[in-house]
């Protein structure tokens, strides 16, 4: 049976709710949330929705609401993906700049949305001079070329993978250049060396 609008928005408010705070929200917090008129309404989409088999309710209890396997099974039903973060302007770093508010967005159906895309986990510090840290998550875009200079991960000799700028010497010769003047670069012939993927992205999480 399908979903109205309400009843998807109903759902996905209570699964949000449920992922930030740990349990169920109250009829009273959906109603708020979701700006219903009154407690029958959101009473009259729960039972709708236990009856078609998404959400299960405890006898007599308090947040007792239950998302089915059905409902996990389809988590995108009627929920796009947020590929839109917005942007608020810019944050000053060194000297203090102007605030000023900007009504844009960071698009990230560019990553996200290309099937070419795909993430590692950094371990290591060899990249360290270009801001790249043991823990962060690198978006790479899967290419077997690349030019001179960008950040690629490299298979070397089909063994051992390695983050690292690449550039091409004489001689059918590559440069794979580390970013932490501890570590020499490696000089390895050009048929050893497949490239699997280019640097798109660096994400770092604080918390």
């Amino acid at each position: 049976m399908a979903l109205t609008k309400r009843q998807k928005q109903v759902l996905d408010f209570i699964a949000g709710f449920l992922d930030e705070n740990g349990y169920c929200p109250s009829f009273e917090e959906i109603a708020k949330g979701l700006q219903l008129a009154s407690l029958a309404t959101v009473h009259k989409h729960i039972s709708v929705l236990e009856s078609k088999s998404y959400l299960k309710r405890g006898f007599n209890k308090s947040r007792s609401l239950e998302l089915t396997a059905k409902y996990v099974a389809e988590p995108r039903r009627g929920r796009p993906p947020a590929l839109e973060i917005p942007l608020r302007g810019r944050i000053a770093a060194g000297e203090p700049v102007e605030s000023v508010e900007q009504r844009e967005v960071l698009n990230l159906a560019d990553f996200a949305g290309n099937a070419d895309t795909f993430a590692l986990e950094v371990r290591g510090n060899s990249m360290i001079e270009d801001h790249i840290c043991d823990g962060d998550v690198i978006l790479l875009e899967r290419v077997a070329e690349a030019r001179d200079g960008e950040i690629v991960v490299a298979l070397v000799s089909g063994a051992e993978t390695t983050l690292k700028r690449i550039y091409r010497e004489p001689g059918d010769m590559v440069r794979l250049q580390p970013a932490n003047a501890m570590l020499k670069p490696k000089l390895i012939s050009a048929a050893e060396v497949q490239i699997q993927g280019r640097l798109l992205a660096v994400l770092r999480k604080y918390k």
